[in-house]
């Protein structure tokens, strides 16, 4: 017969309940540590979201802000320059709000700087008067809208004057006496590419107005 069993428990099921009490601490904190991981991922994600946002509808309002104002001469065809555009540099001339600058028209240049994978995507604005860049004593540094990408491009659509029918779209705009009805920016980012900007830019009846 066996015998019979004193009050308290064994060494055996004292070790058994440790183990078990020691695995489910481990299983609680692993479960802390992933969601606190999967939260942290979350927050990264939406801060980035926001931060996309954010660039799309700033480039989105400056380019349809544009206007058909001289920026200078073309030297080649004496025609006013109111849009150039490359495939990883724009310049245009916009008004700007006042807490941009003192208001009125700039010219807004942007750029991509960098080589590889760590590129930034630049803006500088410089006052317009009489269809020429004014540098408004101590040169700012161009503002960064977009740093550590991995590419950017920039392409544009409008009307061939030679054949009078709409382009394809192309990394280089070569008639600088116009505007071109469309401008697509592609920026791609780590594992991830933003969503493709297609801004309509205004046109006018008069190129080279407000000159």
């Amino acid at each position: 017969m066996s015998r019979a069993r004193n009050g308290g428990f064994t060494l055996i099921e004292v070790l058994l309940a440790t183990m078990l009490l020691v695995g489910g601490l481990a299983l609680a904190f692993a479960t802390l540590r992933s969601a606190s991981a999967v939260s942290q991922r979350g927050e990264a994600i939406a801060q980035r979201s926001e931060r996309v946002r954010a660039v799309e509808e700033f480039l989105r309002r400056r380019l349809a802000a544009a206007l058909p104002i001289a920026m200078g001469i073309d030297p080649q065809s004496q025609q006013p320059m109111l849009f150039i555009g490359e495939p990883q540099r724009m310049r245009f001339a916009a008004d700007v709000p006042d807490y941009l600058g003192r208001g009125g028209p700039y010219l807004h240049d942007l750029s991509v700087a960098g080589d590889g994978e760590q590129r930034n995507l630049l803006i500088a604005l410089t006052m317009l008067q009489s269809g020429k860049p004014i540098e408004e004593g101590t040169a700012l540094p161009p503002e960064t809208l977009a740093e550590g990408v991995q590419q950017v491009s920039f392409r544009y659509r409008g009307m061939d004057p030679q054949s009078g029918r709409l382009s394809a779209w192309l990394p280089q705009w070569e008639w600088h006496d116009r505007l071109p009805l469309l401008v697509r920016i592609e920026i791609r980012s780590g594992d991830a590419a933003w969503p493709p900007l297609v801004v309509a830019l205004p046109q006018s009846s008069n190129p080279g107005a407000g000159q």
